[in-house]
């Protein structure tokens, strides 16, 4: 091969592609990396997932080449499989990091929590020999400890899917704070609706009520999605939460039902004594 046959095979060559997927944060462009923010900035394509069409627009303001994924959803009066609605997805992203383009795929909060889009587009992309990688964003977990005024390292805390915890044998530490995902689908398994019933959240009461009395406080929060919004913060007791008035954006905390009691058999083996933990 000669010079000159190098020179047009590297120019006719197509770049390999590459997906990067990044977190928007919960507030529209105030809580986005600047790393993410250059990866929009830069990329041939940018696909979206993000709540509002503000978010939307913010995007597009940033990049001539902005396509939402929401219209893979169910649309009106549509029995459509979330599972179905996914693989779509996925398959819309590398469609084009085949064709050798630096794709982002920009996700609401942090990219890879609650959020399987990104874990799957990125683990079908690397499958097929293709750079991927994730940037992460700031969570609805983040904002719901710095709204709440909680620091979860002081007695620690366990998260679970509503579901989840309502379908296995999950078994929570009532000293911790426990956190409840998704609760606005709390019992919901077939993945074709969006909303639980009142049936199925007494059926969570219940589960619950083997850990922490019915008069314990509990909290629905939601994050604020644009700057001039305040988050949700709705206290109540564990007995009326059937009643509560969910969206798809509310998670449930229970603050932590009894203290934390000492590990005496540990403690003797470190030689530290009650009085030394103060």
């Amino acid at each position: 091969m000669t010079i000159e046959q190098s020179q047009n095979t590297i120019l006719t060559s197509p770049k390999k592609g590459n997906l990067v997927c990044v977190g928007t944060g919960l507030q529209l462009a105030g809580q986005i990396g600047a790393l993410s923010l250059s990866y929009i900035e830069h990329a041939d394509v940018v696909f979206s997932l993000v709540p509002d069409g503000f978010c939307e627009h913010w995007l597009k303001s940033l990049n001539a080449d902005v396509r939402s994924l929401q219209p893979y959803y169910a649309q009106k009066n549509e029995v459509k499989n979330r599972r179905d609605t996914y693989a779509e997805m996925v398959g819309a992203i590398l469609d084009e990091v085949r064709l050798g383009k630096l794709v982002v795929c920009a996700l609401y909060g942090h990219p890879g929590v609650f959020a399987c889009v990104g874990h799957l587009s990125i683990k079908q992309a690397r499958s097929e020999g293709f750079d991927a990688s994730m940037l992460p964003g700031i969570s609805a977990e983040a904002c719901l400890w710095a709204d709440l005024g909680i620091d979860p390292g002081n007695s620690g805390h366990q998260s679970f899917e509503a579901t989840q915890f309502m379908l296995y044998n999950h078994v929570p530490d009532p000293t911790t704070h426990l956190l409840l995902w998704q609760i606005a689908l709390a019992g919901e398994h077939t993945l074709t609706q969006f909303s639980t019933t009142t049936e199925k959240l007494q059926i969570l009461v219940e589960h619950l009520n083997q850990w922490y009395p019915l008069s314990h406080e509990i909290i629905l929060y939601e994050a604020a999605n644009l700057p001039f919004q305040l988050p949700v913060i709705e206290r109540m007791t564990l007995s009326t939460l059937p009643d509560a008035k969910l969206t798809m954006i509310s998670t449930l905390l229970i603050p932590p039902a009894s203290k934390m009691t000492l590990n005496e058999e540990v403690l003797a083996k470190l030689g530290i004594t009650a009085l030394d933990i103060g």
